[in-house]
């Protein structure tokens, strides 16, 4: 065994026969010791469609470590399902997950000294979350994804989960009966895998594939495909490769190659998610990554994929069309990736994609010609003005009206907006706005799928604007802007913004902004006073004592002891 192997420890004699004897418990004979032990991280559950595939995954990832010559130990971490607690008090502890999926990573791989790790998820924060423990950790690391759902269809058209939350704001507004919103709810997920569009979880597999860190055309398929299966055996024979060279997280996850990721992201149309996702895993690997790199990325990269939740096509429509590989060519044909930068199976990006074609099929439209894109630039803007001084998110491409300004309507919750809304008060013209729903407000940073898509539904999505300081869906779109930090329960801007106030998002220029002079605004801000915790027990407490702004990631270890 290599001397860079951490699972020495087990074979180093009588002295650590305790250690041994543990081992041959579960399975390991003499000639076991010898050889790397490498975890399986294992995010199955039948608590959501997105994982309740992944065990044959990690099986199939068992199998490809012993045919490869290594020693697998699997465990468990958890998930919480974005949809499943979207609009409920559940959902605060979605965000969470993302740091408890990492510190459970992270402790099972260091604590019992494993040589590497080969993690597999499903969900939206499962990605983030293993990629952060792999960065913290730096020992060789594969991601692999669990799959994407196949859409579900009616009157010949693809369904996604958030179809159900746009057919509720449909039927709100009496656009469609009862019996045809639960037929939109009974075919919208019909088996197992991520939710289908280009929404957090597939746009972040996505960008784990162009990071380096996954196989090449992993991040699109189907979770029900055999190939799905076969691609995670095959994780599994690259990653015992990894150990033995020892190519390290922080050799695949660099600047250059997180740069290139975001490119991705732009290109396909992303989550709004990642940009928060990609802070979080630069600070975990020791990369100076910021708000302001996004918006640099964003004015050179065209979109160029016609995905949902905007555009038409799903995930597996992608896939078909040449995938992430594609994609990737044509940027890198175009001089917007760092070809040269390493992947988990030690070739370069370039020469992975040497093969690929530099123009997509002529055959499809999922995947845009490189002179016909969706948009010129990407869509995720970062605004900035009074109302976000540390900056703020928005997807500002098929936006049809990009400049709003209009009179608040001030919620204190996500679930006083969304009352509003079905209930028929909301008008065209009006900006709403969700406060205290952050980070540390919430806490938890909810997301507002329920009331975008009931914004959505109700036909006014291009006429009324909407801002918090809380996250989106990957499935929202519309003139929505997240994120805004600082946010209110630090006494941001966003706190001080009262009921009627005049309000200007404004996508052209990046500008969100409340419209009074900043002698009233200081005036509010002295009579400001934080609010009492919602939370004093239990994870929530401890998280939203712990977490930083979400314009640095909303982690809960930015500089712990160094402030």
């Amino acid at each position: 065994m290599s001397e860079n192997f951490r699972s020495k420890v087990v074979t180093q004699g009588v002295q650590r026969s305790p250690n041994r004897a543990m081992l041959r418990a579960v399975g390991f004979q003499d000639e076991d010791f010898n050889k790397p032990i490498v975890g399986v991280a294992n995010a199955y559950s039948t608590i959501t469609p997105c994982n309740m595939g992944i065990n044959k995954l990690a099986q199939r990832a068992e199998a490809g470590l012993r045919h490869a010559g290594a020693m697998p130990q699997m465990f468990g971490t958890i998930t919480i399902s974005d949809g499943i607690s979207m609009g409920t008090e559940g959902m605060k502890y979605s965000l969470v997950s993302r740091e408890v999926i990492a510190d459970s990573i992270e402790t099972a791989c260091n604590g019992q000294s494993m040589d590497g790790v080969i993690a597999i998820g499903g969900c939206d924060k499962n990605m983030p979350g293993a990629m952060i423990a792999i960065a913290r950790m730096n020992i060789p690391a594969i991601f692999v994804y669990g799959g994407t759902i196949k859409p579900g269809h009616y009157n010949g058209k693809d369904l996604t989960v958030v179809s159900s939350f746009e057919a509720v704001g449909q039927y709100s507004a009496g656009k469609i009966d009862e019996a045809e919103l639960l037929t939109v709810e009974r075919q919208a997920c019909p088996g197992a895998g991520s939710c289908g569009g280009m929404y957090t979880a597939n746009t972040m597999s996505s960008a784990f594939e162009a990071m380096g860190m996954s196989l090449p055309y992993s991040s699109t398929m189907a979770a029900e495909d055999e190939e799905k299966a076969d691609s995670t055996e095959e994780s599994a024979l690259v990653l015992v490769e990894a150990i033995r060279n020892q190519l390290l997280p922080r050799q695949i996850i660099t600047r250059k190659s997180i740069e290139n990721a975001i490119s991705v992201i732009m290109a396909v149309g992303g989550s709004t998610n990642a940009v928060l996702h990609f802070l979080a895993i630069a600070n975990a690997a020791g990369v100076e990554l910021t708000l302001d790199d996004f918006e640099t990325i964003r004015g050179r990269v065209p979109v160029l994929c016609d995905l949902k939740p905007s555009g038409r096509y799903v995930a597996t429509d992608l896939h078909q069309a040449g995938g992430i590989p594609q994609v990737m060519k044509m940027l890198l044909v175009h001089g917007l990736l760092h070809g040269n930068c390493i992947t988990i199976t030690g070739k370069t990006i370039a020469e992975t994609l040497a093969d690929v074609p530099d123009e997509p099929p002529t055959d499809q439209d999922v995947i845009r010609p490189w002179n016909k894109p969706m948009y010129a630039q990407g869509h995720l803007a970062i605004l900035k003005g009074n109302l976000a001084t540390e900056g703020a998110v928005a997807k500002i491409t098929g936006v049809k009206k990009p400049v709003i300004t209009g009179p608040a309507r001030v919620f204190e919750s996500e679930e006083e907006c969304l009352d509003a809304i079905l209930a028929g008060k909301i008008k065209a013209g009006d900006v709403l706005v969700i406060r205290y729903e952050g980070p540390k407000g919430g806490p938890g940073m909810r997301e507002m799928l329920a009331p975008t898509s009931a914004i959505i539904g109700a036909g006014l999505g291009d006429s009324v604007g909407l801002i918090t300081d809380g996250r989106f869906s990957g499935g929202t779109y519309g003139m929505v802007v997240g994120h805004v930090a600082p946010e209110a329960a630090v006494g941001g801007a966003i706190a001080l913004v009262e009921q009627g106030d005049s309000i200007t998002i404004d996508a052209n220029s990046r500008l969100l902004q409340i419209n009074i002079d900043d002698a009233e605004l200081a005036l509010r801000r002295a009579k400001w006073q934080p609010r009492p915790p919602r939370y004093t027990k239990g994870i929530l407490a401890k998280y939203a004592s712990l977490v930083s702004s979400s314009s640095v990631g909303a982690v809960t270890d930015l500089d712990l002891f160094n402030e």
